[in-house]
């Protein structure tokens, strides 16, 4: 997290303890108090074991003692799901209460036959592996198989207090793992832990599973609500905490900065202004996104670093179309100035492409972005409702940081009924929009600024070239009507452009 202040954040009101998991802390405002029980609940599959592990060998990395209490998982299989990450568990203790000898039919501690004098001895066992090894940090996975032993739920809720106690009087911070096998929420568990945190997994039509985070409760500290994007890859979890644009912002200078193109920054009333956003809208192959390369050809020239996020078409394309217009990238991506990330849209979650954003403005001193396009990003997550608002607090936060942020649109259609899948033009500052059209039996580009929030702009219509000489706008189509419907009206004696850019009057 960077050095802006944030209003939401009082003082801490107890010692707190880092959990380990990127992200996880600042949601937490800082981590999880000390000395206190926390419950961690979702689903089989959904990560509660790697979220644990990390707890505990975070603990290992501050030379604090650790305990991992399995009734559910053997220490092997622990072992195996550390090795899978790269990890090794040096530090941390690993206590298994199910045993070749749980399972003798004659043995006292059976978890296949629950009793009163199981559930009393697999007490007694923990207690006695907390005594010997004093841990500064316990995890005890999982509950559902103490439920079981309970039997009823005033047992159960009896033996939860009783711990619960027991780890109070021994400074421990627990983590108490359930699979919610006793429904939707345990609110029993709800009542008695500390803080409780739910982590969900959800699968796709198409694509990769998504897993989101939500902090439930949490007693005597501030923390961030609502769901928060996670992925659980090799290494572990990285939590992406929901971006909240007011919490951040800084100074900078709004001077206009030219696109590249004299002529663009003419229709645009100066230039592109620093902390705002141009939306392009336009059909496919109208030449969208060569304008806003041109664009980000220009930035790097000044010297800027810029970060292009490429959805729809792939890295030699992208490479191979802006050298034939005269803007050869590939020094400024060798060089570092240029970061340019192919992203697949149905492997991403919109809580981490949000992160790589704020990564490149606040570590790599991004100062330009591109977005190539929405409409992959849109439709690759039709079960986000709220990702309108999403890209509105991403948008505030760009324009809060200084950045100037071209947002790319594909429009449905060629020539005549043109439309898009959402209307996205609201939440942009400046909106450029391109048309294809016929004259003289050809087929021509046209280009206009509809909207622009900080500079009085052109309100006429011109006509946009792009060759191997780059990018080129004519004149106004003066006697034209209808060019944005694409089957224009002639009453004037506009020239037409050549393919080298000049007008000519045929």
């Amino acid at each position: 997290m960077n050095d802006n202040i944030r209003s939401d954040v009082g003082p801490a009101t107890s010692p707190r303890t880092s959990t380990g998991i990127p992200g996880l802390d600042d949601i937490l405002c800082g981590g999880l108090s000390r000395n206190r029980v926390y419950l961690v609940e979702g689903s089989p599959g959904a990560g509660k074991t790697t979220l644990a592990l990390q707890f505990l060998m975070e603990g290992a990395r501050r030379n604090e003692s650790g305990l991992y209490i399995t009734l559910s998982e053997t220490v092997e299989e622990l072992h195996e799901i550390a090795v899978s990450h790269g990890w090794k568990l040096d530090g941390i203790a690993l206590f298994e209460l199910i045993n070749d000898a749980g399972l003798d039919a004659g043995s006292e501690q059976s978890i296949l036959h629950p009793s009163e004098v199981e559930l009393g001895e697999t007490t007694r066992s923990v207690i006695r592996e907390v005594e010997r090894i004093s841990p500064s940090r316990v995890v005890f996975d999982s509950l559902s198989e103490l439920r079981l032993l309970a039997q009823n739920p005033l047992r159960y809720r009896r033996q939860i207090l009783a711990l619960k106690n027991y780890f109070a009087t021994r400074k421990c911070t627990v983590v108490l793992l359930d699979d919610k096998t006793s429904g939707p929420a345990d609110l029993q568990l709800h009542s008695i832990a500390h803080g409780v945190i739910t982590l969900e997994q959800t699968t796709q039509e198409f694509g990769k599973e998504r897993r989101r985070l939500n902090v439930v409760k949490m007693r005597g500290i501030k923390y961030r609500g609502g769901f928060h994007d996670f992925v659980l890859d090799t290494g572990g979890i990285t939590v992406f905490p929901r971006l909240v644009a007011a919490e951040y912002g800084r100074e900078f200078s709004a001077v206009p900065q030219s696109t590249g193109n004299p002529e663009l920054d003419d229709m645009l009333g100066g230039g592109l202004i620093p902390g705002t956003s141009t939306l392009i809208v336009g059909p496919s192959g109208i030449g969208k996104t060569t304008l806003a390369m041109r664009a980000i050809l220009s930035a790097l020239e000044r010297g800027e670093r810029t970060s292009f996020y490429l959805f729809d078409e792939g890295l030699t394309t992208l490479f191979a179309r802006s050298t034939a217009l005269g803007m050869d990238i590939r020094p400024y991506v060798k060089s570092g100035q240029l970061y340019i990330h192919h992203i697949d849209p149905a492997e991403l979650a919109p809580g981490e492409f949000a992160q790589m954003l704020r990564d490149a403005v606040e570590k790599q001193d991004v100062t330009t972005v591109g977005i190539d396009s929405l409409n992959a990003y849109l439709q690759a997550m039709p079960g986000e409702k709220y990702l309108t608002l999403q890209m509105h607090e991403l948008l505030t936060y760009l324009n809060q940081q200084g950045t100037t942020t071209l947002l790319v649109l594909g429009q449905h259609g060629m020539i005549g009924e043109v439309r898009s899948d959402i209307d996205l033009s609201y939440l942009s500052d400046s909106t450029i929009l391109m048309r294809f059209f016929e004259a003289n039996s050809a087929l021509r580009r046209a280009i206009t600024v509809i909207k622009s929030r900080t500079n009085h702009h052109s309100q006429s219509i011109y006509e946009i070239r792009i060759g191997k000489f780059g990018v080129a706008i004519g004149d106004p189509l003066l006697g034209f009507e209808g060019v944005l419907t694409g089957l224009p009206v002639y009453h004037g004696s506009t020239p037409m452009m050549t393919e080298h850019g000049d007008s000519n009057a045929g």
